[in-house]
């Protein structure tokens, strides 16, 4: 079985607030470093309530100095809403503190409204300049060259490995142009997945930091103890949803009975659409779930979202992803990791 990453949003839920958000996530973290997942990377979302990771750099800091193995990182960081220098000096910074431990994945959609966008001062045409924002970061990192006037301090001469982001065909080209490992956003928009798998590995051309594609998915994964009890668990997940192709985005619900929720027909068709790369009960069924979208996809690494209302059932969740992923590893043993990390 291939490796499992988290992928978390510190999620604010209903009746809580950030502080506490920060704390779980710090926890899943500690949790996820000794059951043995690879990475834990935080998403940068803008003026969400149930989002408590806008700030991903200051969040990834906290979580990468209570844990001491795990590689902690952005997935991603929305490159449009910042200048390329300060994304370097940030991650520079991360990788002095805390280093040979630290992702940097980039994404070019807003993470937001356009009405936060205009807060953020994010340009319309900011994604258009996303292929050569990319390669000035990279360059911040790169080893200190005699004339260049703008340096990252920290940043210059680091190995803070990058990854591209995205749900469709762009960024696939993108990322196997300049030879960098692509994650793909399955666990909502999955549409693209397969064709952006083959687009990557078709056109994939070697760079120093990688000489052969690496292609995580991303896998919304409800587990419990029992297939009715994560059913109910992925009510929240599917109300959250809900809300927000509503324009009301609202902190995570709590789960309801599987019968109690209420849902329109058209509400039915984007959550089976948004939705379709989860993984959703018992052990078995997410043993087999996880088998079969790696089948699916040829991935080199998962990375696992679990959305879910309680602290303690979302620790139970990861946990038993893991231990299905371990009996599966130990069947059909891990595949390569990229050189970078």
């Amino acid at each position: 079985m291939i490796p499992l990453s988290v992928l978390d949003l510190a999620p604010i839920v209903q009746g809580s607030n950030a502080a506490t958000a920060l704390r779980n996530s710090l926890d899943l973290a500690q949790h996820a470093e000794r059951w043995g997942y690879r990475r834990f990377w935080l998403a940068e979302h803008h003026g969400m309530p149930g989002v408590a990771s806008a700030a991903t750099a200051v969040v990834i800091a906290h979580v990468a100095g209570g844990t001491s193995t795990i590689r902690v990182g952005a997935g991603g960081i929305m490159l449009p809403n910042h200048a390329p220098l300060v994304i370097a000096e940030q991650f520079g910074t991360l990788e002095s503190l805390f280093p040979g431990r630290i992702d940097l994945g980039l994404g070019r959609a807003p993470g937001s409204d356009q009405i936060v966008s205009r807060a953020l001062r994010r340009s319309p045409e900011a994604a258009d300049t996303f292929p050569q924002d990319v390669v000035e970061l990279m360059a911040y990192f790169g080893p200190a060259a005699a004339g260049r006037r703008v340096r990252a301090v920290p940043g210059v001469g680091l190995d803070v490995p990058i990854w591209i982001l995205g749900s469709s065909l762009y960024g696939a080209q993108l990322a196997a142009e300049l030879g960098l490992p692509y994650a793909f956003a399955s666990h909502f928009a999955p549409a693209m997945l397969l064709d952006a798998a083959e687009a990557y590995r078709a056109r994939f051309r070697p760079s120093p930091t990688l000489e052969r594609p690496y292609f995580m998915v991303g896998v919304n994964v409800v587990a419990a103890d029992t297939d009715a009890e994560a059913k109910r668990l992925f009510t929240s997940l599917q109300q959250a949803f809900v809300n927000i192709r509503r324009g009301q985005p609202a902190p995570l619900p709590p789960p309801v009975d599987v019968d109690a929720l209420t849902l329109t027909p058209m509400d039915e068709l984007g959550l089976s659409q948004m939705l379709s790369y989860s993984t959703v009960g018992s052990p078995d069924v997410v043993r087999q779930g996880l088998e079969k979208v790696a089948a699916q996809t040829a991935a080199d690494e998962i990375i696992v979202a679990s959305q879910i209302f309680d602290h303690a059932a979302r620790l139970r969740s990861y946990e038993i992803a893991m231990e299905a992923a371990d009996e599966l590893r130990a069947t059909s043993g891990e595949l390569r990791v990229p050189s970078n990390g």
